[in-house]
């Protein structure tokens, strides 16, 4: 399997420094027997991408096509697409979201007239994660309440994300999915991404897998979510954080640092925790500022049996992404990170989602 994936990127002009960050991501991805690791690492100019099998009845697709459930991963990409609204005139960042939807399912109507889609992109709606589980029958029709007053606190949450989703529908007259081939999946080349099931999906994605190494299947969402069911693969997200994030192709320039910018310590549920003083949030992004690599740029995917991971390390042009289909799949990052920014200490970011207490 390993050496099959090896011969393939021989082909793409791979180093022996390549050959090596191969190897050890190899190891890693057996000691924590994740059955497939996909991953895209770009230095400059130079591009690095394979994807690996640690199991035998889970082969490597041989051109790293295998598509993976990004989870929250959806959300980068939703907030590029506000942005593009809001540069176009069609979104006011500051006005409530309630003037482009309605608020039937919240509990307080008077709060949820108060949020914003600056709000909700940054995690400060006050909202609960989710109301119910989002692909459950239950959801479309249940009570929507506050942890905190809006604005008051990081309060990470998807539910958010789905009400500045149906916003965005009713402003637009298309569904996500039509709103994102336009502004995202055309223009950047992305034509296995899909916040939707595509027919190709049965061959080319990827089963998740559980903790005890239980197939759990693919899993066929019951709506589009902003927040979490765009599946794609590593090559097709990079070119997003190439084009959107790094780049800010199709954004005015202040758009694109407004979205880089803090916009306050992400501690949650009022409980002061040392790492979370170190994570801020921009306009759908986390930043980190780090001693070794200076501001990186990150966001992470927990669908469960689906975990990944960017990195943007601008001072040191650098950039990573990976995907697994493993609930183990997180337990490798503080290994995994330094085989490519070569940081002595763990970033924080790993704590950080290692202690996540989202639910419900």
């Amino acid at each position: 399997m390993f050496l099959f994936v090896l011969l393939f990127m021989g082909a793409c002009t791979t180093t022996s420094a390549d050959d090596l960050m191969v190897a050890e991501t190899q190891k890693i991805a057996e000691e924590a027997t994740l059955p497939l690791i996909q991953l895209e690492y770009v230095h400059k100019k130079h591009t690095l991408s394979f994807e690996l099998s640690q199991i035998d009845s889970v082969p490597a697709s041989a051109n790293s096509s295998t598509v993976f459930q990004a989870a929250s991963l959806s959300k980068p990409v939703f907030a590029y697409i506000v942005l593009r609204m809001l540069d176009k005139g069609s979104i006011d960042l500051d006005a409530p979201v309630a003037t482009y939807t309605d608020v039937d399912r919240f509990e307080n109507k008077e709060w949820a007239w108060r949020i914003t889609p600056r709000m909700v992109l940054s995690h400060r709606t006050g909202l609960y994660n989710w109301a119910a589980g989002p692909s459950g029958d239950a959801w479309p029709t249940s009570k929507i309440s506050f942890l905190y007053e809006p604005d008051s606190i990081f309060s990470y949450s998807g539910e958010a994300f789905a009400f500045l989703q149906r916003a965005v529908e009713n402003i637009e007259g298309k569904s996500l999915q039509e709103i994102a081939e336009r502004e995202v999946f055309v223009p950047f080349d992305m034509p296995n991404t899909s916040y939707g099931w595509k027919e190709n999906y049965t061959l080319i994605a990827a089963d998740g897998y559980n903790r005890e190494g239980g197939n759990a299947g693919k899993y066929r969402y019951a709506r589009e979510s902003s927040a979490y069911t765009l599946r794609t693969s590593a090559k097709e997200y990079s070119r997003f954080i190439k084009n959107a994030l790094i780049d800010g192709v199709g954004l005015k320039p202040e758009t694109h640092r407004l979205m880089l910018t803090p916009t306050g310590v992400a501690q949650r549920n009022k409980i002061e925790r040392p790492y979370d003083k170190q994570i801020t949030w921009g306009l759908g992004i986390g930043i980190e500022h780090n001693e070794e690599l200076g501001d990186i740029y990150h966001h992470w995917g927990d669908n469960g049996n689906f975990k990944a991971l960017f990195v943007i390390a601008p001072k040191v042009e650098k950039y990573l992404v990976y995907f697994t289909n493993s609930r183990k799949g997180h337990d490798i990052i503080d290994e995994l990170l330094p085989v490519y920014f070569h940081n002595t200490k763990p970033l924080t970011l790993s704590e950080w989602i290692s202690n996540d207490d989202f639910g419900y």
